[in-house]
């Protein structure tokens, strides 16, 4: 069945996609802790391990970006989600270092493929709308990263194993796909049914690809490092600190369910500079307040400073003529997504060699450097208000 991207069955599943591209990734936030204690992994190993993922998605994203160049949407992200529901219960239990590096490569690859063909989906599907829709699409891919968090801290917490909380997990994602898979696009996203699986990003897509990469860097930081940190230095019960991630996507969540009003009233330029600021400020508070009170209200401000400006560099990506959509889509979330490749070892590594709260706090700091990008390019990137 061949869709219109403008019509109502293409958003709700596009809608749904992204829920369930946000229940997969959280829902394996809250295991992390428990595969550093069962594995027995220093700070600087379970970097090492948190790369696989980080490499499974970044190889998968420009081939699944070729992919829906030339045959659409709709069975990429399917097959993206079996390999998910794979693999999770797999991370979830396993005690060999080997078999888990490489079962987080797939589910990284699974997770990658469907945010980049998701992005390329919704960018289709809000051009032929007509309508402010990206914030609204990414809000419940937030909404699908609270319910998995929190969802899989509630279980580990009243006592389930973390595998069984895993297969609760896979079967929420197998129901929410049924539901999913009729509205998702068939038809080429390229006009030629011709793409190529590396592309380079150039002017503005270099730039807006720079800053979507440091606004990753801190969400995979709070999806990855926040429970650990909680645990290790703020001294929580392993059982509860999944709450860090929980207090960021709840405020991430908020944000980008009202993010198409708040761009209409306020502008592009207000959420990108004023959110990368108080996202700055939230992760600076969480490092240096010694109290675990403290550090939820930063993992609060940071989600709330983050939510909205991918989203808007989103939208900004669709409009520019420099390059083809999905090229452009493919190109930036891979470079987007480098952030996560990159960002769990290097605090594993920062950490190890100079604790994790410096490590932390360099990401505030690349924080403000989005937010200097995005004053001084305002004008050739970015809408103002109404």
């Amino acid at each position: 069945m061949t869709l219109s991207p403008a019509s109502a069955l293409a958003q709700r599943s596009t809608r749904l996609a992204f829920l369930i591209a946000g229940l997969a990734g959280a829902s394996w936030a809250p295991i992390i802790p428990y595969v550093q204690l069962r594995c027995g992994l220093t700070d600087t190993q379970l970097g090492l391990l948190l790369l696989c993922p980080g490499i499974g998605s970044v190889l998968a994203m420009p081939l699944s970006g070729a992919l829906a160049g030339r045959l659409g949407c709709r069975w990429i992200i399917a097959l993206a989600g079996v390999l998910v529901c794979c693999c999770l219960p797999v991370v979830a239990s396993s005690h060999a270092i080997g078999v888990l590096a490489v079962t987080l490569a797939l589910f990284g690859a699974g997770v990658g493929a469907i945010d980049c063909t998701i992005n390329i989906q919704a960018v289709m599907v809000e051009r032929a709308s007509g309508r402010i829709m990206m914030s609204g699409f990414h809000g419940l891919f937030s909404v699908g990263g609270l319910l998995g968090a929190t969802g899989v801290s509630i279980l580990l917490g009243m006592g389930f194993s973390p595998t069984c909380a895993a297969w609760v997990g896979v079967g929420a994602i197998l129901l929410i796909g049924v539901r999913t898979l009729p509205g998702l696009l068939a038809s080429p996203a390229s006009a030629t049914g011709q793409s190529s699986a590396l592309v380079l990003p150039r002017g503005p897509v270099l730039l807006i690809g720079l800053m979507c990469c440091v606004v990753f860097l801190a969400e995979g930081a709070a999806t990855d490092w926040s429970a650990v940190f909680l645990a290790t230095v703020r001294h929580m019960s392993v059982r509860y600190s999944g709450m860090g991630y929980v207090a960021f996507a709840c405020t991430m969540t908020a944000g980008r369910l009202l993010g198409n009003r708040l761009t209409e009233r306020l502008g592009e330029r207000v959420l990108v500079v004023g959110g990368s600021l108080l996202a700055a400020a939230g992760m600076l508070l969480a490092v240096f307040t010694p109290f675990w009170q403290a550090t939820l209200t930063g993992y609060v401000l940071l989600g709330a400073g983050c939510a909205n400006i991918v989203p808007v560099l989103y939208s900004a990506v669709g409009r520019q003529r420099i390059m083809p959509e999905h090229m452009a889509v493919s190109a930036i979330t891979v470079l987007g997504y480098s952030g996560i490749l990159a960002g769990p070892a290097a605090v594993g590594f920062v950490a190890g060699a100079a604790g994790l709260p410096a490590a932390l706090a360099g990401i505030g700091l690349l924080l403000g450097f989005v937010a200097l990008m995005a004053f001084l390019f305002r004008k050739t990137l970015l809408k103002g208000g109404a």
